[in-house]
């Protein structure tokens, strides 16, 4: 299984002194933003991971491995490369067989951070219930592999493109459970509030911690979702992005847009309709989850040691 897994220099060398990793996404960088602004988002969401006290881990597939960890000239081709193709669960063993380049998604990340021994991975947002499931069956990969793989997956919550209650409802029959850290509430990725609670509310790291190494020490296999809220000053207010995603939505459906084309669809057409803003939130949330991921992953180490 090893023999797929190429650590990057300063990842096996956090891994060979005990420090604490963090793993993060690919998908965020090649469909999730625009260029340029992808790979400098990339680049200072780890260099906050570092002034936390962590080492930062841009899991990708280039040429055959499963890269923990990316360099500078990785980065730039990730985010610049038009032929990268989006991985989850099902799309790795083909990529990786293929030699194509690959940016992996919540649930491909979660999957390779596992294999690297990786506990503690920041993202966005996570994948969920789309509307109009009960009709479709478009229900992320993201639910399922957080219901079977060991990782702490720190978000902003799930988009409000999603249908947040039936989300929730997939993560509780599954047995994920759902923190919140600094309110009750879970967040919408946009907005700080979702309408719905989170499963419990703990806002230490060490608590965060205590929590996590637990359920795994129950033999509980699983994630858990660690959703913490966009920071106050770069939150949308909840009327007009639910407005602008209704609008979203309804273009998505008359122009057939469906699978894994539909959340790149949406975001680009809601970054044009609020003509950047939610660009300008994403990115602050991503770095606010970073800043807690990076806790976390330093708090579990020492639970570890």
């Amino acid at each position: 299984m090893h023999n797929f897994l190429l650590l990057s220099p300063e990842v096996a060398a956090a891994r060979t002194a005990g420090k604490p990793i963090v793993a993060l996404e690919s998908t965020i960088i090649s469909h999730g933003m625009p260029y340029p602004q992808n790979v400098r988002t990339a680049r200072e969401v780890e260099q906050i991971i570092r002034d936390a006290g962590a080492v930062p881990a841009t899991i990708a597939v280039i040429a055959g491995k499963i890269c923990i960890g990316l360099s500078d000239e990785q980065l730039e081709l990730l985010g610049s490369s038009p032929d990268a193709m989006k991985v989850s669960r099902r799309d790795l063993a083909y990529v990786l067989a293929q030699a194509r380049l690959g940016a992996t998604t919540v649930a491909a990340t979660m999957i390779c951070a596992q294999l690297a021994g990786i506990e503690v991975f920041v993202t966005g947002g996570i994948g969920g219930v789309h509307r109009g499931a009960e009709t479709s069956f478009d229900i992320s990969a993201d639910l399922q592999e957080l219901a079977q793989t060991s990782v702490a997956v720190v978000c902003a919550g799930v988009k409000s493109i999603l249908d947040i209650g039936l989300t929730l409802e997939y993560l509780e029959t599954h047995g994920v459970p759902v923190l919140s850290v600094g309110q009750p509430g879970f967040p919408a990725f946009f907005t700080r509030e979702s309408g719905f609670q989170a499963d419990f509310q703990i806002d230490s790291p060490e608590d965060q911690a205590a929590f996590i190494r637990t359920k795994w020490q129950l033999g509980l296999a699983g994630g858990v979702v660690v959703s913490n809220p966009v920071p106050a000053d770069a939150a949308m207010a909840p009327a007009e992005i639910d407005a602008i995603i209704t609008q979203a939505l309804g273009e998505a459906a008359s122009q057939n847009v469906t699978g894994k084309k539909v959340t790149p669809f949406l975001l680009g057409r809601i970054k044009e309709l609020t003509e950047g803003r939610s660009l300008a939130t994403n990115i602050a949330l991503v770095k606010h989850n970073a800043l807690i991921g990076a806790r976390l992953a330093a708090a579990l180490n020492h639970r570890a040691a």
